[in-house]
């Protein structure tokens, strides 16, 4: 595969999209990214269902089936709108095949209660400033977008590092043509990458798949980079689920969780 620096994922062709080779995922250069699903689901809600006085709070993603390089539709659906929340959901299609779905919910904007609650913490690390070139992830495939994995210290490292890991994200290409990423939209793309930010072994294969992933989202990120924590891994029988806090340069600003099913390793 050849990436395109800066070419989008998709041009929109009627009520179609359709993929750029780069939108291929590490598993098969004939499988659509399932990261891209995250950010196409949330661009459509976003279009028809935000609203100013509301926030968007929890966006679940379900992928449970792959998808070719072949054009893709989304549909969406109202489902609740109240005077303090609006519940939306969204479904990618690829023919007649449903490949992913989302479900939204939007909580109106207000004042912020008083009083002190424990609060998650800002991590230390350093920005992208000052970390350098951006790194390339282990295997044969080109990731389309900037990642800066750090250890506790706040040094570069890699995937054969021990203990916690963390990482910076950015993406360097547009979800579709003619349109720049929302912080919504840009948030939902980069969190497939929580999945294995947390999952990956120590110096080995990725052996596990995304199924799922739900952001929680007190806020919209403030800058493009998008910093991902990992904050706990469980796996047996061959199914994995995991937690993420992410942060941008302000602090943190929601979490992600994943479920992953264990597939033939990705080398």
């Amino acid at each position: 595969m050849v990436d395109m620096p800066g070419e989008p994922f998709f041009r929109p062709d009627g009520d179609l999209l359709v993929p750029a080779q780069h939108a291929s995922s590490p598993w098969s250069d004939q499988m659509m990214h399932g990261r891209l699903f995250g950010g196409l689901l949330a661009r459509a809600l976003e279009v028809e269902h935000g609203a100013e006085e509301f926030r968007f709070a929890r966006l679940t993603i379900d992928l449970f089936r792959s998808a070719t390089l072949d054009p893709v539709r989304v549909e969406t659906q109202r489902v609740r709108d109240g005077r303090r929340i609006r519940v939306a959901d969204a479904t990618v299609y690829q023919g007649e095949k449903a490949v992913a779905r989302a479900s939204s919910v939007q909580l109106r904007a207000g004042e912020q209660p008083e009083g002190e609650v424990p609060t998650t913490q800002p991590w230390s690390m350093p920005e992208v400033t000052e970390l350098g070139t951006p790194q390339s992830p282990p295997g044969k495939w080109e990731a389309p977008f900037d990642i800066w994995m750090v250890d506790d210290s706040g040094a570069l490292t890699d995937w054969s590092q021990a203990g916690a890991r963390r990482a910076w994200l950015r993406d360097t290409h547009d979800l579709v043509k003619g349109e720049s990423m929302s912080p919504f939209v840009r948030t939902a793309t980069a969190a497939d990458f929580a999945s294995p930010l947390a999952n990956m072994p120590e110096g080995g294969d990725l052996g596990f798949i995304n199924a799922d992933y739900t952001l929680t989202l007190s806020r919209m990120p403030v800058a493009p980079e998008i910093g991902m924590e990992a904050t706990g891994h469980l796996s047996d029988t061959g199914i994995a689920t995991a937690s993420t806090t992410f942060h941008d340069v302000q602090g943190p600003f929601g979490y992600c969780n994943v479920t992953a099913v264990a597939t033939a390793p990705m080398s």
